[in-house]
């Protein structure tokens, strides 16, 4: 049998006190519809906002067809860079996820297309392994022929378990071209942003 509690307010009975809601092992629950203001409330115990963002670039150029980039990556690392949580690790071009998740892969590459070469269209290709199988999942094309250009893509990756679902970059129709990679600033790079929890 259920029972209303009608109140405006609950205060602990001693001031800077406690108030429990249930014991342990109860389930609170919040009806559907109901607004929960705690804009200038102090949280503890739970996670607030995007809890993983990382981002790393390509440190040297690249000229050939590369699968997957595995050399010269590193963290950003300039002045006033930051991240959130654990971050990104890499071994042999092959991308591990801290935790599982909705993440947003972004890739955003500068490169040159030499002058009066025969293929245009150089890529930079975003690929996922699961249970290590893999699948080009997003392109960004680099098309501008003489001149430097810039292309950037992404893909909403959900990451159910982190042992099997990786991720990788690649390079395909590299003819008399350049992706472009510096230590010093981001000219190639790649970002990942923890959006939420698995769907």
């Amino acid at each position: 049998m259920s029972s209303n509690l009608k109140v405006n307010n609950i205060l602990p009975t001693s001031g800077g006190g406690t108030v429990n809601l249930g014991a342990s092992g109860d389930t609170i629950t919040v009806p559907s519809g109901t607004t929960l203001n705690v804009s200038s409330a102090t949280l503890s115990g739970i996670t607030q906002g995007i809890t993983e963002v990382d981002q790393w670039r390509l440190t040297a150029d690249i000229t050939t067809n590369t699968n997957p980039i595995s050399a010269n990556l590193e963290r950003v690392d300039n002045t006033g860079f930051g991240k959130i949580g654990t971050g990104m690790s890499v071994s042999s071009g092959i991308w591990t996820f801290p935790s599982t998740g909705l993440w947003k892969i972004e890739l955003h590459a500068t490169g040159i297309v030499g002058d009066g070469a025969t293929d245009v269209q150089t890529m930079v290709i975003i690929k996922t392994y699961i249970n290590s199988g893999s699948t080009d999942v997003a392109y960004a094309y680099i098309g501008s022929n003489g001149d430097y250009d810039s292309a950037s893509t992404s893909f909403l990756y959900n990451v159910t378990d982190t042992s099997t679902h990786q991720i990788a970059f690649r390079t395909n129709s590299m003819v008399s071209s350049t992706v472009r990679g510096d230590t010093n600033y981001n000219e190639t790079h790649f970002n990942f942003i923890r959006l939420g929890d698995s769907v």
